[in-house]
């Protein structure tokens, strides 16, 4: 392979690798070469609609707030050029908001040029791989970035370096009733505790298994020990397969059926068991049956 070939760098290093990435650089932001940091107005930045992140806690929001006024924005932001001295974040909206109840008036950043879905991606990737999102905010990021950047499964994991079964098992959180996922987003119950309830096909049952756990605070061990004994009450007894009757069977049951002037029923499972079954519609109907099979 040639030194000069260009690789796509993987979306799961961080923006790191984005950003070593010079075709989506642009010459330079207020006379600073991009690639560096650039000191940008905090009024001329908005805020990312594409961000999966919809709450910050008040308290940690305070905190951070406090250690940009002591010590400055670490980590700077990331940002895309919309125009002449407008800019949107792609990343860092958290520090971003604590920025602005600090009263600072510029904010480093480095400056992207993107375009939508390559905003969106890399939002929603930085997000996964650096913020501290709750399940449902994965599950929904997940989601988003299979759907709307039209990725498989597979190719997502290779994007953001996590298995498929850390993808399905977030996902599948999302089937579960709306209630129980805003308590999985305010950490009401663990991801845990919403794993174990998706083995329970009816919502309703859900439900009332999401309040058991709150009321009684159960363990995820013993939801997952709840949900067997569950399972195990609406099992069918019976789950043998049945096997067809042959001619001499069918013969003999549309026979008996006659003379006895009733229906007669033959289950028969693959292993040759089962029942024969004469049915009645009252009690004269059963002893006129047991009179009928006396004679015989």
């Amino acid at each position: 392979m040639s030194s000069n070939s260009k690789k796509q760098p993987a979306l799961g290093r961080g923006l790191g690798a984005l950003l070593q990435n010079s075709e989506t650089d642009i010459t330079s932001v207020n006379g600073v070469t991009v690639g560096s940091i650039a000191m940008l107005p905090i009024t001329s930045i908005e805020t990312n609609p594409f961000n999966p992140r919809v709450h910050f806690e008040k308290d940690a929001l305070d905190e951070l707030c406090t250690s940009i006024k002591i010590h400055g924005i670490i980590q700077p932001l990331t940002v895309r050029k919309l125009g002449r001295d407008n800019y949107q974040l792609i990343s860092g909206e958290r520090r971003f908001r604590a920025a602005q109840l600090a009263g600072l008036i510029e904010v480093p950043a480095y400056v992207r040029i993107a375009n939508d879905q390559t905003m969106l991606e890399m939002a929603l990737v930085e997000n996964i791989q650096r913020e501290n999102l709750n399940a449902i905010e994965i599950a929904l990021s997940y989601e988003r970035l299979l759907e709307e950047c039209d990725l498989t499964q597979e190719q997502l994991s290779e994007k953001i370096a996590k298995s498929r079964s850390n993808i399905s098992n977030h996902i599948r959180l999302l089937k579960l009733p709306a209630e129980i996922q805003v308590g999985v987003r305010d950490n009401i119950i663990s991801m845990g505790h919403a794993r174990a309830l998706l083995a329970i096909s009816d919502p309703s049952e859900q439900l009332l298994r999401y309040n058991q756990i709150i009321d009684e605070q159960l363990s995820v061990r013993d939801v997952e020990a709840l949900v067997k004994v569950i399972g195990s009450v609406h099992k069918p007894k019976n789950s043998s397969k049945t096997a067809g009757l042959n001619t001499a069977q069918k013969v003999f049951k549309e026979y008996f059926g006659d003379r006895l002037s009733t229906k007669i029923s033959i289950q028969k499972t693959q292993n040759g068991s089962g029942k024969l079954s004469v049915h009645f519609s009252s009690e004269n109907d059963l002893n006129r049956i047991i009179e009928l099979l006396k004679r015989s």
